[in-house]
Formats: C-alpha cells, sequence, structure tokens
C-alpha cells in the first residue's frame, strides 16, 4: 500500500517561498505519476501540479504557474514542490498523491491520503 508523507509547510509572508516534499514508501515510486494538491476549509481539494513518473513531463494549474515548480528525485523516492512569490490564495493544506496523469484528479484507486502540510500565507 502507498504510504505518504508530507513535510515542509509553514507560515510565510506574501512574496515568500516555501518547499515541500513528500516521501513515497509501499511501491516502486518511480512507476507513478505523482501530483500534488491542496485544500481550505469547506473548499474541495483541488489540483496545483503534477510530474510524470520519468519527471520529464509536467503540467501546473493556470493559478500557480510561474511561481511553482515540482520536481522528483526518483532515487530518494521523494518529490518536491518548490513554491516561489506565495501569496495569501495559496494558503491550504497541501497533499501528495499518485496522479492520474493528464486530469487534475488523484489516482482514482488511491485512497491513503496523508496527512498534509499546512501552508499559511499572511498579507
Amino acid at each position: 500500500q502507498v504510504q505518504l508523507v508530507e513535510s515542509g509547510g509553514g507560515l510565510v509572508q506574501a512574496g515568500g517561498s516555501l518547499r515541500l516534499s513528500c516521501l513515497f514508501s509501499g511501491r516502486p515510486f518511480s512507476e507513478y505519476a505523482m501530483g500534488w494538491y491542496r485544500q481550505v476549509p469547506a473548499r474541495e481539494r483541488e489540483f496545483v501540479a503534477a510530474i510524470s513518473a520519468s519527471g520529464r513531463r509536467i503540467y501546473y494549474a493556470d493559478s500557480v504557474k510561474g511561481r511553482f515548480t515540482i520536481s522528483r528525485d526518483n532515487a530518494k523516492n521523494t518529490m518536491f514542490l518548490e513554491m516561489n512569490n506565495l501569496q495569501p490564495d495559496d494558503t491550504g493544506v497541501y497533499y501528495c498523491a499518485p496522479s492520474s496523469w493528464g486530469s487534475a484528479h488523484a489516482r482514482s484507486d488511491f485512497h491513503s491520503w496523508g496527512q498534509g502540510t499546512q501552508v499559511t500565507v499572511s498579507s
């Protein structure tokens, strides 16, 4: 079973930066496309970015293009999200999950969401 641990969140001022990490275990990491998702209270979890299993293909939500960079290190079973020029609208709990590649959704057979990591951006 896939297990995920997100880390790296925190409180920053608008314009600041954070780097999130996602540690993957339980299955061969290099076989999975992966994604970052975020959630704020009373709203559905929303897509942020996705990266292919090899790391050669990437796509982003329009709201984060040019500010966020997704990457992965398959040798370390870890995915990253570099977030720059953070804005208050980026506030939320950030989760990683196997991606349903080409969509804005996690794989439909994935149910083991981690606890996420809180990102809070003050204005």
